[in-house]
């Protein structure tokens, strides 16, 4: 059940700018609340790790935990279109109280027991109806000439919110569970500001439900190119992020500099939500495919020039990084805005959502991918070099965009 649009204009309403603006603020701080959730368990795994003993791989899956339990919920949702027939802020406010339920959990529970890792993919599971319903939510709000940067902001809540639990750790005198418990808080604050916004003119009612709506995304060639260039995106994004802080800390410790690792891991992803949106303005300008071939170009160099670049001077390496972390997600919103464009009506949350799931899935053997390459390479060796074949890719889907537009 979707809500009508035709009641977000009427009454004694503000004026519709007003309106939009409230709305979009709300929508995107609720993001940025409930997606600390993400990342709160890769930020805590470090202080984990000094505490107990962990198993080979728990560092690894607190984050595939996490990507694990959110593909399985975007499929869900995809296959039964509950982004477009459940009222998209109850749906997001239920998945919020469930996310932050679940990462609470593991303050229950010893370091290193398995069902830390279960409970992240809970959370997970959870984030599957926050993170794409929300874009949803957004793109109902965006006109033709602004939904570049009104996704833009959106994605850049999500990177904000997902380097916020670094933030936590590089202020001191906070536990890992102090900030596992902080990110709960979050989520629930969350919940409760998501159901203060609106939906907006461009919500559309949701045709009848049938099996196999899921799959018209790949019937329509905007959408299936977007979703190509968008999987060699996220080849790189998860991966980049999840290991950014380990190969900072081995950098900083290689040329014996007292930097924060965590400070410097929350810049850099955070430079990322000023890439978002600056890559929203840009998009509406230059066109969404343009957009994204530039920033895969410029992030995928940067895959190989960390290698050369380890254990350089800080201010080098951090330069490097900032760059990096800038352009490696401002992107990342204009494939999901050219597939809500390009999608059927009232079908945009279904197609966000299998986009997403098809990404994140892919994400899982990339995160997994680098600690065996570390081993093998080394940071200076070029690890981060495996990670350059995604966006080189994504370039090219998104060429075949701008000479055939679709």
């Amino acid at each position: 059940m979707s809500a009508s649009p035709s009641r977000a204009g009427t009454g004694s309403s503000p004026p519709p700018t007003r309106r939009k603006a409230a709305s979009l603020a709300l929508i995107t701080l609720a993001q940025v609340l409930a997606l600390s959730l993400w990342f709160s368990g890769t930020a805590a795994g470090p202080a984990m790790a000094r505490e107990a003993a962990l198993p080979p791989g728990f560092l690894a899956w607190l984050t595939g935990g996490v990507q694990l339990g959110f593909v399985l919920g975007t499929l869900a949702s995809a296959a039964l279109a509950l982004p477009d027939r459940v009222e998209p802020r109850r749906l997001i406010a239920g998945a919020c109280l469930l996310g932050a339920a679940a990462n609470a959990a593991i303050l229950l529970l010893p370091p290193g027991d398995a069902l830390v890792i279960a409970a992240r993919g809970v959370t997970g599971l959870a984030l599957a109806c926050v993170y794409p319903v929300g874009m949803k939510l957004a793109a109902g709000w965006a006109g033709p000439r602004d939904a570049g940067l009104v996704v833009g902001l959106l994605v850049g809540g999500l990177t904000l919110g997902s380097a916020s639990p670094h933030l936590a750790n590089a202020l001191g005198g906070l536990s890992w569970r102090s900030a596992v418990g902080l990110a709960s808080l979050a989520a629930l604050l969350a919940a409760g500001l998501i159901l203060l916004a609106r939906p907006g003119p461009r919500h559309a009612a949701a045709p009848p439900f049938r099996p196999g709506l899921a799959l018209e995304l790949f019937r329509h060639r905007g959408t299936r190119l977007a979703t190509l260039g968008y999987l060699g995106h996220m080849w790189e994004l998860y991966a980049m992020w999840a290991w950014i802080g380990a190969y900072l800390a081995a950098s900083f410790a290689a040329v014996g500099s007292a930097a924060s690792p965590a400070l410097a891991s929350f810049a850099v992803m955070a430079a990322g939500a000023l890439g978002c949106i600056a890559g929203g303005w840009m998009a509406d300008r230059i066109g969404r495919a343009r957009l994204t071939i530039g920033a895969m170009a410029v992030s995928g160099a940067c895959c190989l020039l960390a290698g050369p670049a380890f254990g350089a001077a800080p201010w080098l390496v951090m330069a490097l990084c900032l760059a990096w972390g800038a352009t490696v997600v401002a992107d990342s919103a204009q494939f999901s805005a050219a597939v809500a464009e390009a999608s059927p009506p009232g079908l945009s949350g279904t197609m966000l959502t299998v986009q997403t799931s098809l990404g994140f899935a892919l994400t899982l053997p990339a995160i997994h991918l680098m600690p065996v390459a570390e081993a093998w390479l080394g940071w200076g060796g070029g690890a981060f070099a495996l990670l350059a074949p995604g966006p080189v890719l994504g370039c090219l889907a998104m060429a075949r965009l701008v000479r055939r537009p679709a």
